[in-house]
């Protein structure tokens, strides 16, 4: 037989309420329901339990030590409640159950997860994925419509976006590898060393951007795979200057002293890649994440 509940959500409201206000007389304004009515029915919630929940101690009712996590229980239940109905009007007004946003590997996260913070208190009930992608797996992400939003370090054409930041890559090695030691160094010699690059995640990649010249490379998955294999004093990569600066202050990791093309300066962009179908939660969530880079 399916399991019937023997209590009700009310009642432990009411009960939440008999609490909070510190008894019943109180909690009977509160909810303006008679306080007859608010002893009845935590009279009968431990009837139906079994379990003493509240007891009168002069003129105010105190939690039992079992009524005290049966409380904590049921807060989480009726917060349950409530994100559920808050999501139910959410999706009436086409507000979007989940909303996925794919972010270049190259932008600084905090900045996201200021708007993110931002958005929490307003998008309970709907989901919030984020998509790590790298070099043509964003335009990838882009063109296959994967996201509502992305942000991008290029943008295709037929795209309108907005800017965000510009990612500052710099070359760097362990400071015990040989190159650290030279004052000037060509990018010809550089392309004789082994590279350390960071894996395209298109499905097709296609490796035509950045600076690509050695022939030994090594390819991670990210940029703190990369910073740990530097650091035993292998190879060299370009890195954004935000995920290296730690490194670069401790002496962990040195910048290479290139004779030309000492860094490269990448634009990152905010787009929606079907804008006439954007929801509103997405909406809300540009907004915020715009706002981010202003303060």
């Amino acid at each position: 037989m399916p399991y019937r509940p023997k209590s009700t959500l009310e009642q432990w409201r009411i009960l939440q309420a008999v609490v909070d206000a510190g008894g019943y007389a109180q909690a009977a304004d509160l909810l303006n329901k008679s306080q007859s009515s608010l002893n009845h029915a935590v009279a009968k919630l431990q009837s139906q339990l079994g379990v003493e929940l509240l007891e009168v101690i002069g003129r105010k009712a105190q939690l039992t030590p079992a009524g005290e996590v049966m409380l904590r229980r049921s807060r989480i239940l009726t917060q349950q409640i409530e994100d559920l109905e808050l999501l139910a009007d959410n999706l009436d007004k086409g507000w979007e159950p989940e909303i996925r946003i794919a972010t270049e590997l190259a932008y600084p996260k905090p900045f996201l997860y200021q708007a993110l913070q931002a958005f929490y208190p307003i998008s309970r009930g709907s989901r919030v994925q984020i998509i790590d992608t790298v070099l043509t797996g964003t335009s990838e992400i882009i063109t296959q419509k994967k996201a509502d939003l992305v942000i991008t370090g290029v943008v295709p054409k037929g795209y309108l976006s907005e800017p965000l930041y510009v990612t500052r890559f710099i070359p760097v090695v362990g400071c015990q590898h040989p190159l650290a030691s030279i004052d000037s160094l060509d990018q010809n010699e550089l392309s004789q060393q082994l590279q350390i690059v960071i894996r395209d995640t298109a499905v097709k990649p296609q490796e035509h951007m950045g600076w690509l010249k050695a022939e030994q490379r090594w390819t991670v998955n990210n940029f703190h795979e990369a910073v740990d294999i530097l650091q035993l004093g292998l190879g060299f990569c370009w890195l954004p200057d935000f995920v290296v600066n730690p490194q670069l202050e401790t002496g962990q990791l040195c910048r290479l002293p290139l004779k030309q093309s000492t860094e490269r300066l990448v634009p990152m962009s905010l787009l929606a890649p079907q804008e006439e179908t954007l929801g509103p939660g997405s909406r809300q969530l540009r907004q915020l994440l715009l706002a981010a880079h202003q303060k």
